[in-house]
């Protein structure tokens, strides 16, 4: 099954107070082949930390790149590593709860 995911990319910017803002801008869009989940907990101060991971499928793309930020299925992945193998791009995402 494929799904259309939106990509994006962080820009930073100081803001009037001297910190440091962080807006999502669009690239277009991706269709995906997504692999199943896999999902690690990490025991912290305050609580467990759930992250989960995913390998999708997309057509080799100069945009999809690590760190950027692919949308679909109502969350958001962020791009860890990208490996192009022939016309294919192989993604390996992560989301942290």
């Amino acid at each position: 099954m494929r799904v259309l995911a939106g990509l994006f990319e962080g820009v930073e910017s100081q803001t009037p107070y001297g910190g440091r803002a962080v807006s999502w801008e669009p690239l277009g869009s991706v269709w995906l082949k997504p692999g199943p989940r896999r999902r690690r907990e990490k025991s912290e101060a305050g609580g467990a930390r759930v992250t989960e991971l995913l390998t999708a499928e997309a057509r080799a793309d100069a945009r999809l790149s690590a760190e950027r930020v692919l949308q679909f299925g109502g969350a958001d992945w962020r791009i860890r590593s990208v490996e192009t193998v022939g016309g294919q791009a192989i993604l390996n995402l992560e989301r942290t709860r």
